[in-house]
């Protein structure tokens, strides 16, 4: 298992949950939650003032899939907004499945107590300590770096992410 803090990315349309691990990699918390920005990069400077500041060695984005594996509404926009925290980011940065992830966030605020409007303030926190901690499991049982490695934006305006040569599904 990799040391260093990984940082959880949840991406939404309004909202963006950001999370954090512990610097050995073994429990994730909660950051903030960063409004999605209508126009302009304060988003993903505001991720990439976390990777700065907690000296982050990579950042982790969940990738919303359905529950059959295909794309849905969501999968593309957080691919744009993974090539665009890459294309400026020193560490790298990596899609890992979240399904259900928000469901689950859900679920764990409602049997804490949390309810309607107050749950909206942290869920996104919480789907991005699920994402983070789900990367670390893979790690912890495969070995290799969870997902897939986010290239950053090519010049025809395109952007892309590739699996590792070594990794297994």
């Amino acid at each position: 298992m990799r040391t260093g803090v990984r940082l959880g990315v949840d991406v939404g349309r309004a909202r963006i949950g950001v999370a954090r691990t512990d610097p050995s990699g073994m429990i994730a918390t909660p950051v903030e939650t960063v409004p999605r920005a209508a126009s302009g990069s304060a988003d993903v400077d505001a991720i990439l003032g976390h990777v700065a500041e907690l000296d982050a060695v990579e950042v982790v984005v969940g990738l919303p899939l359905s529950l059959s594996g295909a794309d849905t509404l969501s999968t593309g926009d957080a691919r744009e907004f993974a090539a665009a925290i890459a294309a400026r980011c020193p560490v790298p940065v990596r899609l890992v499945d979240e399904r259900l992830s928000t469901v689950s966030a859900q679920t764990a605020l409602r049997a804490s107590g949390r309810k309607g409007k107050r749950q909206r303030s942290v869920i996104d926190q919480v789907a991005a300590v699920i994402i983070v901690q789900h990367a670390l499991e893979l790690e912890r049982s495969s070995g290799l770096p969870p997902g897939h490695l986010v290239s950053a934006p090519v010049a025809d305006g395109g952007a892309g992410d590739r699996p590792d040569t070594d990794e297994r599904r």
